[in-house]
């Protein structure tokens, strides 16, 4: 579906494109998986570049530190979804079955896409339900904001808050809605693994299937 496709991430996040060299793609690839078998927070360059056969230098002369690294995986994978969702939507007039559709996107797992071989997007699902808040809960985050770092994350909410206002005009909380969709989807995945008796989600009922049912009830006219 994807193929051929080049996502673009905010130059302001990284010291050199990783997509422009063998080596950058590499970091990428095993970046994901790094951080997948220790967690970000155990995750150093030294490790990556151990895992790598390069020296942490290189890593260096790619992102100026790891928090940068997980915001360019994170920014990576928020503008997939978006492609994902506009193809999705594509031909569609009927305004509910493309906010469906929108959001079955957002919210389902996601398997991995064989055209992009250097970006296993299933683990990277993984990386973000866990770890993607640790991208905006800094001191720092209104300074990254200022600099466009959350750009395509936003975007994405965007498309959900325009969809939602086409199905309810008259709907008072588009943006807190859509927002709480993208985040509580990846909340209701890590309940489902980990604190199980807290949520309905479980291997017979999703996220996906919550939220669908969730804006069929608040949307209603």
């Amino acid at each position: 579906m994807l193929s051929g496709l080049k996502i673009k991430v905010n130059e302001k996040i990284y010291v050199k494109d990783p997509e422009t060299s063998v080596l950058g793609k590499k970091i990428l690839q095993e970046s994901i998986f790094l951080i997948n078998e220790i967690g970000f927070d155990n995750f150093t360059f030294k490790k990556l570049g151990d895992k790598i056969g390069s020296n942490e230098s290189s890593i260096y002369r790619y992102f100026e530190n790891k928090h940068k690294l997980l915001v360019y995986l994170c920014s990576w994978y928020w503008s997939w979804v978006e492609y994902k969702m506009v193809f999705k939507m594509t031909n569609i007039d009927d305004p509910f079955e493309r906010l469906k559709r929108a959001i079955t996107v957002v919210t389902e797992k996601a398997e991995e896409d064989l055209s992009i071989p250097h970006i296993n997007e299933s683990v990277l699902n993984t990386i973000i339900i866990a770890e993607f808040t640790k991208t905006l809960h800094t001191k720092e985050v209104d300074d990254e904001n200022k600099e466009g770092f959350f750009l395509i994350y936003k975007s994405v909410i965007n498309r959900l808050i325009q969809l939602i206002e086409e199905v309810n005009p008259k709907y008072p909380y588009p943006k807190s809605l859509a927002s709480s969709i993208i985040e509580g989807g990846l909340h209701q995945y890590f309940l489902k693994d980990h604190l199980k008796t807290i949520t309905d989600c479980n291997e017979q009922v999703s996220p996906t299937d919550f939220y669908l049912n969730l804006i069929s009830t608040v949307l209603k006219k």
